[in-house]
């Protein structure tokens, strides 16, 4: 299978839009920070600290596709192990993402509606790209 490195800095680039537009829809569309008030301030900060690792793993998974999309996709032990790692927390936001959410109501509007559902599709794109990419380093390793 081959999978053409363009691919990746695509996905790098949704996964870096993914992290820029967390905060906004937080803030925006969930409330967060609300929410977030009623906790007892320990637990205010462990859900902030949270807030931002989810950021930063998006940040930081879509730098690495932007800067290095060759070696995410080189065979290496590593290159397995940075896409299995990738590749589980996508598939796993999409699980969470359609199991517990909806049952959750939005804001009414299009925007958010068509929203949701352009979020949706980078999740899936995102863990069918590194679900992909970790065949292909498996299959690549396994054939040296």
């Amino acid at each position: 299978m081959q999978i053409h490195p363009g691919l990746i800095v695509a996905g790098g680039i949704g996964q870096i839009f993914t992290a820029l537009i967390y905060p906004y829809i937080r803030h925006r569309v969930f409330d967060w920070y609300t929410d977030v008030r009623k906790l007892k301030p320990l637990n205010q900060e462990i859900a902030k600290t949270y807030g931002r690792y989810i950021v930063g793993l998006n940040f930081g998974f879509g730098l690495m596709a932007v800067l290095i999309p060759n070696d995410l996709m080189n065979g290496t032990p590593l290159a397995v192990a940075i896409t299995g790692l990738i590749a589980a927390y996508w598939i796993g936001k999409v699980i969470t993402q359609f199991a517990y959410y909806p049952m959750y109501t939005i804001p009414p509007g299009a925007i958010f509606k068509w929203g949701g559902y352009g979020m949706n599709i980078l999740f899936c794109s995102f863990a069918v790209l590194y679900a992909m990419l970790v065949y292909h380093n498996i299959a690549l390793l396994t054939a040296s």
